[in-house]
């Protein structure tokens, strides 16, 4: 019974590190979900800006403003690409969490499996006892009946 005792323990820390695991992808997806809104928000405003200063080049295309401009530009563009790293870093950490959380999940799965076995062959082994006693004393029973009845048998003859 110790075994299946420990088997237990065993279950329960692993199904701990299962939760703890679980938890880890939720934290892993929200973190990319919040780089990937990011993302959108500096595409958004680099697309934006750009709409703007087409509209205003057209009417005033000062050589200091436009080479400011292209300099912003250039910097959100640097922004958007770190932002896309970021985003692809949160990704592979995504994998990576789903990938503990997996085999977390088999070796929860796996000691339930075990546990099952071993409660199983517990069983087993207790129904063998059970049935021997009863065998024990089913054969006792029937041996005094047999003495009972030669022992009767011989006296009356």
């Amino acid at each position: 019974m110790s075994l299946l005792k420990t088997l237990a323990v065993a279950v329960e820390v692993a199904s701990s590190k299962r939760d703890a695991a679980s938890r880890a992808v939720g934290q892993a997806q929200q973190k990319y979900i919040a780089a990937h809104d990011q993302l959108t928000q500096l595409e958004t405003y680099a697309t934006e800006t750009e709409i703007r200063w087409m509209t205003q080049a057209q009417t005033c295309a000062v050589p200091e403003l436009m080479r400011h401009h292209y300099q912003f530009m250039e910097r959100l563009a640097q922004a958007i690409q770190m932002q896309v790293g970021i985003l692809a870093d949160n990704a592979r950490w995504v994998e990576a969490a789903k990938k503990q959380l997996t085999e977390a999940e088999i070796r929860v799965a796996t000691l339930k499996q075990v546990c099952r076995n071993k409660q199983v062959e517990a069983d087993r082994l207790q129904n063998r006892r059970e049935q021997k006693q009863i065998d024990e004393f089913a054969a006792q029973r029937f041996g005094k009946s047999i003495d009972q009845q030669f022992g009767e048998d011989s006296h009356g003859h």
